[in-house]
C-alpha cells in the first residue's frame, strides 16, 4: 500500500480530497477538491486512516 504525500489526491469512500498534512495514523483531507463538494453537504477537512485510502495523483 502506497502512503499519501502532502499535495496527493487520495479516494476513500467514493470521495475524493487532496491530503493537507500526514499523520503517523492517518491524513487530513479537503473535500472542497471535489466538484460537488457543496451538494454533498460535508465538512471541508476530514480524517482517513492510511488503511482507509488509495492514492489517485
Amino acid at each position: 500500500m502506497k502512503r499519501a504525500e502532502v499535495g496527493n489526491i487520495i479516494e476513500f469512500r467514493g470521495l475524493q480530497g487532496i491530503v493537507e498534512k500526514v499523520n503517523e495514523n492517518s491524513v487530513i483531507v479537503d473535500l472542497t477538491y471535489m466538484d460537488n463538494y457543496r451538494d454533498l453537504e460535508l465538512e471541508q477537512r476530514t480524517v482517513v486512516n492510511h488503511k482507509n485510502y488509495t492514492v489517485i495523483k
